[in-house]
């Protein structure tokens, strides 16, 4: 058995996989995320050490004892900050925080290098504009950092004692040479750091070290292999088969993600497309990212009093689909995929005396799709071909929302029996290619197919108005 674990923004989740591939246990536990100012979002790097030691504890004991391997998944361009002591010098900052437009600015203009080598505009979300914050604004953080690792490599170290990461999710500090997959100088140099203070660089189907003894004794398993895992974006698609030239899947956690698999290094800088290794060897991908989508549900549902997500969903199809003139724009912590704007911030516009509830409700659903078709559209112009999208994530359990975004996307959704384990499940298909070898597209099968929700007609053409005017909506509001 191979346990693979997630180290998301709003949990930690674990699931053990037997050979066949099915899942046989799971555990999680939540966390919080930390806002002090205006555009920050922090966590305690400790925290997700304990949650990951109550998500695993949360395993039955029998299971955990059977596992062979473990894979690691995690939120991506989180900044984690060690001192020589290999102990965090601050909160890390995490992807979705927007403090570091100034420093973007700053490196577009200073290192053009960023777009060839590191294939990506230079985004707040990313880790080497957080580190130049820290270098302007916490010099006396800057100059003790010893090393810098991504939010589930210090769950690593804490694991095995090792300094180490996968090409996936180190493609998305900007500081790799993406081509090459190898850690660039120029890069680096350009926020004032060195190879040295960065962990060493694994594909994420090879083995990194093992679990320490005692780590191994309070989780009642042996000191098994720990594989390098991948970002969570490239482990959810390596849990669903998108490991071969043009598979394709929507993420649908607490961000969106499109996510296309590529055999080569695909750029599309000027339409704000991320370009990454993939997790498996040989293969890289693009993605188009949307700092909000399930957190819009999550938010909507606090502000009109319904009684969680599934709640919010049930008011959402009681309004209908396209049934109100009302819109929102999904950017409650800015935005990337297109639009590549930290500050601009969520609307809801064109509401009247009758907009209630359950039409603000559906009114995020759509926007969260226009969003994500804006995203799918500049994917399409760098010339990959799209046509069906399996979902994942949380997100994935609402069948009348997938209605919804398939209309508001007008592209084929494909729902995968077990899809909403999400990066957890790749995390174990990597473990298992660390333990047991293979290759990539043998192990990493897709699931059996839940059901598939092709686009209606009618609701693509009551839908395109309301698209039209949600894109019109972005340059006046963004000025505000």
């Amino acid at each position: 058995m191979f346990l693979g674990i997630d180290i998301g923004t709003s949990g930690v989740k674990a699931v053990v996989l037997d050979t066949a591939g099915q899942v046989v246990g799971q555990g999680t536990a939540a966390l919080t995320v930390q806002r002090p100012h205006p555009s920050w979002s922090e966590q305690d790097p400790d925290a997700w050490w304990d949650a990951t030691t109550a998500a695993v504890r949360a395993i039955d004991p029998a299971i955990r004892r059977q596992v062979r391997g473990i894979g690691l998944a995690g939120q991506m361009h989180g900044a984690t900050l060690l001192g020589a002591d290999d102990r965090p010098l601050r909160p890390a900052i995490l992807w979705n925080d927007g403090r570091s437009a100034a420093e973007c600015a700053e490196l577009e203009a200073a290192t053009p290098a960023f777009h060839a080598i590191g294939g990506n505009l230079v985004m707040p979300g990313f880790t080497a504009p957080k580190l130049q914050w820290v270098r302007h604004h916490e010099p006396e953080v800057f100059d003790r950092i010893a090393t810098v690792l991504l939010p589930k490599d210090y769950v690593r170290l804490r694991m095995t004692g090792d300094m180490a990461s996968d090409v996936s999710d180190s493609a998305g500090t900007l500081w790799l040479d993406v081509a090459e997959r190898r850690w660039s100088d120029t890069l680096l140099a350009a926020t004032g750091l060195t190879e040295e203070q960065m962990p060493r660089l694994v594909e994420g189907s090879a083995a990194t070290g093992r679990l320490r003894p005692d780590v191994a004794a309070d989780w009642g398993m042996d000191a098994v292999p720990v594989a390098g895992g991948g970002g969570d974006n490239a482990a959810g698609a390596a849990g669903v088969g998108a490991v071969r030239d043009g598979d394709a899947l929507l993420s649908l956690g607490t961000s969106g993600v499109i996510f296309v698999a590529t055999d080569g290094f695909r750029p599309n800088v000027a339409g704000a497309v991320h370009a990454f290794c993939h997790c498996v060897p040989d293969m890289w991908h693009q993605m188009a990212v949307h700092l909000s989508a399930a957190a819009c549900i999550d938010w909507v549902a606090r502000l009109t009093g319904a009684d969680g997500a599934a709640d919010l969903f049930a008011r959402a199809e009681r309004a209908g689909p396209a049934s109100g003139p009302e819109l929102f724009l999904p950017y409650l912590s800015g935005e990337r995929t297109p639009h590549n704007d930290a500050q601009v911030r969520g609307a809801f516009l064109r509401l009247d005396n009758d907009s209630g509830p359950d039409a603000l409700a559906q009114a995020v659903l759509e926007g969260v799709g226009f969003a994500l078709a804006d995203g799918l559209g500049v994917v399409r112009d760098a010339g990959t071909t799209v046509e069906r999208l399996s979902v994942i994530g949380g997100g994935a359990r609402s069948r009348y929302w997938g209605e919804t975004l398939a209309a508001a996307m007008n592209v084929e959704l494909v729902y995968l029996k077990g899809g909403e384990v999400g990066p957890a499940l790749g995390a174990a298909r990597l473990a298992q290619l660390a333990v047991d070898g293979g290759t990539p597209a043998d192990v990493c099968q897709p699931p059996p197919v839940s059901h598939v929700i092709a686009p209606d007609p009618a609701l693509v053409d009551r839908l395109a108005p309301k698209y039209a005017a949600f894109r019109d909506a972005y340059p006046r509001i963004r000025t505000l």
